[in-house]
Formats: structure tokens, sequence, C-alpha cells
């Protein structure tokens, strides 16, 4: 299992990336079986933290790492602006391109909202828990 967060060595709180607290995301990725990998995002999607999420999300996608599915882990999402929703979309297409299955396992209407809103529910394959994404066939 590895973990893509960073800790700041002066902060002894919650493991975080980004300086602020208003720009906080956590990326926590772990195996779930073998060819598939679970990324559990928290915090705020916006566009000081967008680049963290698609950098994590893009590493899977190395033809090295082996990897057939990759499933983002979303309720713990508090706000998703334009650039993540950017961000969705980019990693979707790479996924696609690499030949790895993307799913997301979201119920939070924080969430769910700004993908309704902008039209881009239909792109992607949603699921209600973790354990229903992974087992999806």
């Amino acid at each position: 299992m590895s973990d893509t967060r960073a800790t700041p060595t002066s902060d002894p709180g919650p493991t975080r990336r980004g300086g602020d607290t208003d720009d906080q995301i956590t990326l926590t990725t772990r195996t779930a079986a073998p060819g598939q990998v679970v990324i559990e995002v928290g915090g705020e999607v916006d566009m000081l933290t967008s680049p963290q999420l698609r950098s994590a999300v893009l590493d899977q996608f190395a033809p090295s790492a082996g990897v057939e599915l990759v499933v983002l882990a979303l309720d713990g999402v508090t706000f998703l602006g334009t650039s993540g929703l950017a961000a969705l979309i980019e990693v979707r297409e790479t996924a696609h391109t690499a030949g790895v299955e993307l799913r997301l396992a979201c119920t939070a209407r924080r969430v769910l909202r700004p993908l309704t809103i902008a039209g881009l529910v239909p792109l992607f394959d949603i699921h209600e828990t973790l354990e229903q994404a992974l087992a999806a066939t």
C-alpha cells in the first residue's frame, strides 16, 4: 500500500498536501487487489489542489504500474470546483487512452451536483460505494 500524501515537517496534525488550511487536499492511494487501485480524495478540489489530484491519478496510468482499474473515492471531497471538474475529465480521457478503467465512488451532493450541472455524469461510471465500484463488471 502506498500513500501519496505529503506532510509538512512542522505540522503535527492531519496529513495534507497544500500550504494553507484553506487549500487542503488529501490523497490516499492503496492497492485494493492486483491491478486495482483506490485513491481516496478528501478536502477541496479547486485550482490550487486539482494538479495534485491529476498527478496522483495519472501516475497510475503508466504502463509499468500494471493497473487495470482506478477507483476515485470522492465522498471526502468538501468542494469540487471547475478546475476539479476539468481534472476529472482529463484523467478520464487519459484512462481511456491508457486502457485503464476509471470509476467514481460517491454519494456526496457536493460532488454530484457540480458533475450534474456541468452535464458530466454520463461520462463517468459512478457507484454509491467503494465496494460496488470495485465489484462492478
